[in-house]
């Protein structure tokens, strides 16, 4: 999935937390959200700020459709409140190969 689809595909499912999101839509969307929030805290960070409520929902969707293909439960975002230690664990589930889950079908085909 490419930069501009996994952008398009996570506004589109903006607030859908069911299904599978590949590490691609997950970590390119990531991308987006973290240079288009510092191009703006540039200009302002009350524009920044107001980007980051803007897509904290399709943040959270996306993130939970992404441990979803790795069989977890998209409350596992949950862990990163746990200082230090969360965060290694959730970057750890976030990185992880697919593999059979209860939550869809794997692999690269993504509706």
């Amino acid at each position: 999935m490419t930069f501009f689809e996994s952008i398009q595909t996570c506004f589109r499912k903006y607030a859908t937390f069911a299904g599978l999101a590949s590490r691609s839509e997950f970590w390119w969307f990531t991308l987006f959200c973290v240079l288009t929030s510092a191009f703006l805290g540039i200009f302002s960070d009350k524009l920044s700020g107001a980007f980051g409520i803007a897509t904290l929902l399709p943040s959270l969707a996306v993130g939970a459709r992404r441990l979803h293909e790795t069989d977890r439960s998209g409350w596992w975002q949950l862990i990163w409140l746990v200082p230090l230690i969360g965060w290694i664990v959730l970057i750890v589930f976030l990185v992880q190969e697919p593999r059979p889950n209860r939550y869809g079908a794997g692999g690269d085909v993504y509706v």
